[in-house]
């Protein structure tokens, strides 16, 4: 996979975790001093570069992870930290079909298997033939295979139900961005796996 592929994490400018976008538009962010590339130094603490900081960083870094423009070299950024926006996701969710897979964490309601967003599906708990509606309390994840099993039955009949009764999220979750399916890394893991106390900071 190329590097311009690669996922890179967005934190808002309270450090917090709000976004995943691709390295064409995380270094764009940087050119137009909107985000500061984040980076552990031999400390183990972070330093935020702006874009000469980088592209000075960039010159001496040594790996696959670089890419070349015509006359500078830089080093695709794995995070980034907007300089502004201090927000966090909106709260309300919207029905749909991706929210009630976040929801569920991609995860399939009756065999328990997690899948990618393609192999996955709704399912009407109660089917709409039989008077199901199409709601938070009604829908789930399915995986394609169960789903078909299901078909139109009631859960009894099908001898199938959901591992979670399906409710209505009253708050967005934390922001994980694996449950988009974006590739991870190593150094996400403070942003986005718990990390406690502070975050020193240098630069």
């Amino acid at each position: 996979m190329s590097s311009l592929e690669n996922s890179v994490l967005v934190l808002n400018r309270l450090w917090q975790p709000v976004h995943v976008c691709g390295v064409r538009r995380a270094l764009g962010l940087l050119f137009i001093d909107h985000a500061h590339v984040v980076d552990t130094d031999e400390g183990a603490s972070f330093r935020a570069h702006d874009l000469a900081s980088w592209m000075e960083h960039s010159r001496a870094h040594e790996g696959p992870d670089v890419i070349h423009s015509v006359s500078h070299r830089f080093r695709v950024p794995a995070v980034i930290v907007l300089r502004q926006f201090d927000r966090l996701p909106l709260k309300e969710i919207r029905f749909s079909r991706q929210s009630v897979f976040e929801r569920d964490r991609f995860t399939c309601q009756y065999c328990g298997n997690r899948f990618e967003t393609r192999e996955l599906n709704l399912d009407h708990v109660i089917p709409r033939d039989k008077g199901g509606k199409t709601t938070w309390e009604n829908v789930v994840c399915s995986c394609i295979r169960c789903n078909t099993r299901k078909a139109n039955k009631l859960p009894a009949q099908a001898g199938m139900f959901p591992l979670n009764e399906p409710k209505r999220p009253r708050w967005r979750p934390f922001f994980d961005p694996r449950a988009t399916g974006a590739r991870g890394q190593a150094s996400w893991t403070p942003f986005i796996g718990g990390l406690t106390g502070e975050v020193a900071i240098s630069g």
